[in-house]
């Protein structure tokens, strides 16, 4: 399920991605305090909900930050990160079948606080590395999919072209020079010691799995 985004995030998104486009070697400073903006947590707590999904290794679920009281808890959550009290709990770690019903595969489900830091993180940062991506690229991008990729190719064919080269980036934020991945966004020192419990690099190794 999506949900619209609010007219201010959109604003935010929408300066950050044009500000990166005509500045592609600029690098972003100051982005932290939007991560835990009230209105964008609120924002990705809502698109968390919309989503569902089993609890993680707290066993916390919506049903019981609701009975809780979403505004208490989403404030609570907005001053541990703001103060930099907030730490990312391991990922659990479960099995589940694969699609034809033959053998399984591993999946990681974050806790519920987790997921909704992560995707206040997203709604911030995904804006500048938009901009950066090639045209031709459709993996785990807003508003594209394998479907889209698949009609551009049927596209390319019927233009004439008659090669296809299918590549898949293995390991691609565990190689080396990982950090070059992030130069794009640095956080300045008032704010490096508040943003590192993000956890934003272990969140590309999928966090901290617990078998």
């Amino acid at each position: 399920m999506s949900l619209a985004t609010p007219d201010k995030i959109r604003t935010l998104q929408r300066a950050l991605y044009v500000k990166a486009k005509q500045e592609p070697t600029r690098r972003f400073h100051f982005l932290y305090d939007k991560v835990w903006r009230e209105d964008i947590l609120a924002h990705a707590y809502a698109c968390c909900r919309a989503n569902g999904g089993a609890p993680g290794v707290d066993e916390e679920t919506f049903a019981r930050i609701e009975e809780y009281g979403v505004d208490r808890w989403l404030s609570e959550l907005r001053a541990e990160v703001r103060t930099a009290r907030y730490k990312p709990q391991p990922v659990k770690r479960v099995m589940i079948p694969k699609p034809g019903g033959v053998g399984q595969r591993p999946l990681g489900i974050p806790t519920v606080r987790d997921r909704v830091v992560q995707t206040a993180a997203v709604l911030v940062l995904e804006p500048i590395f938009e901009a950066d991506f090639d045209e031709a690229a459709f993996g785990y991008r807003p508003r594209r999919s394998a479907l889209d990729a698949v009609r551009a190719v049927h596209q390319a064919i019927n233009e004439g072209h008659a090669e296809i080269v299918d590549a898949d980036l293995s390991k691609y934020f565990g190689a080396p020079g990982e950090a070059g991945r992030f130069q794009r966004v640095q956080f300045p020192p008032e704010q490096g010691e508040r943003a590192a419990p993000l956890g934003i690099e272990p969140w590309t190794r999928g966090g901290n799995d617990m078998s």
